[in-house]
């Protein structure tokens, strides 16, 4: 039995049937000529969501991932530090002296797993500082997510793969050139560094591009857009708001009429309707911002999206 076909079977009311209805729209709106726009909020790169993202992306379903600082370089940490990531079974059971223990290692948590600062973080400063450097001496400024192209696209990194290049959802994302937006890099571990290096005088800020630029760069692509586009959004945050957000600005910031809206519309969260929250309101919260329209289609799967976000492209892809 398919992904597509055990939801389809057993997946029918409640989140689970939310999650239906949504797959199965999505695949509607795929297979009628759109394609997926997709945000990516929490530590879904350390969750390896690229074993089923990058496959989504080298379908030729994805047209644009919105990140956090987070996501973008822990797919690449992995990649090139697999064997040397620890797993926690039982992080509820961990004391604040354990944790402590964990800083000793240079093991920094993610939940379950710890990412390994040397063979991990540092190794990949240190071809990065290669690829700033270099750009820096050519004059050259360029968007965060470039430079991790750059890298992955050379032969620096090529030898030293520990993980799965097929699991690599960036990796996959380089090799198309797929647009890529990550608001607030600057918060990230590769961001603190490279603004650490600055602080030096080693490097420049000028080299790495800012928000405002992400933002205008949305803009144009979405203006070009071809095909209606459907947004996912997994978990909320920055990675979330900043690239609907192109929509109404593009409408009430500079009075284009000609601008769809979006065609589609899932997130998927833990987090509930609260006081002024982003990451838990409601789909249609959205609509009083021009974000979204009265029939845009619209679905909220109140879950956990490292469950829920390999099951829709699973479903999307008929596994």
């Amino acid at each position: 039995m398919t992904v597509r076909a055990f939801v389809d079977e057993h997946y029918r009311h409640f989140n689970a049937g939310v999650l239906r209805r949504a797959a199965g729209t999505l695949v509607n709106h795929l297979e009628q000529g759109g394609r997926l726009f997709l945000t990516l909020a929490g530590a879904m790169s350390t969750a390896e969501i690229g074993r089923s993202l990058a496959q989504m992306i080298r379908a030729g379903h994805v047209a644009a991932i919105s990140c956090t600082g987070a996501n973008l370089e822990e797919d690449v940490f992995h990649l090139v530090a697999r064997e040397a990531y620890v797993a926690i079974p039982s992080p509820d059971d961990l004391t604040a002296e354990d944790e402590v223990a964990l800083l000793e290692r240079q093991l920094n948590r993610v939940t379950d797993v710890c990412i390994p600062e040397e063979e991990a973080i540092r190794k990949i400063e240190r071809s990065l500082m290669d690829v700033w450097r270099q750009a820096q001496d050519d004059g050259e400024s360029h968007l965060p997510h470039r430079y991790l192209y750059r890298l992955l696209l050379s032969d620096t990194l090529r030898t030293s793969y520990q993980g799965d290049p097929e699991h690599s959802w960036l990796l996959a994302a380089a090799e198309r050139d797929l647009p890529l937006y990550v608001p607030g890099w600057e918060d990230s571990t590769l961001g603190n560094i490279f603004a650490a290096r600055c602080s030096q005088g080693l490097l420049s800020p000028d080299i790495v591009l800012s928000g405002t630029h992400y933002m205008t760069h949305l803009m144009s692509f979405y203006r070009a857009g071809a095909e209606p586009l459907a947004f996912l959004q997994s978990g909320g945050g920055i990675a979330g708001d900043f690239p609907i957000c192109v929509v109404p600005l593009l409408h009430q910031d500079l009075g284009e009429i000609d601008v769809p809206l979006w065609a589609w519309f899932c997130q998927i969260t833990d987090a509930t309707a609260s006081y002024g929250g982003y990451s838990g309101a409601p789909p249609n919260e959205k609509i009083s911002w021009g974000k979204l329209g009265l029939d845009t289609p619209r679905f909220n799967i109140q879950s956990d999206a490292s469950i829920v976000l390999p099951l829709l492209f699973g479903y999307v892809l008929d596994l």
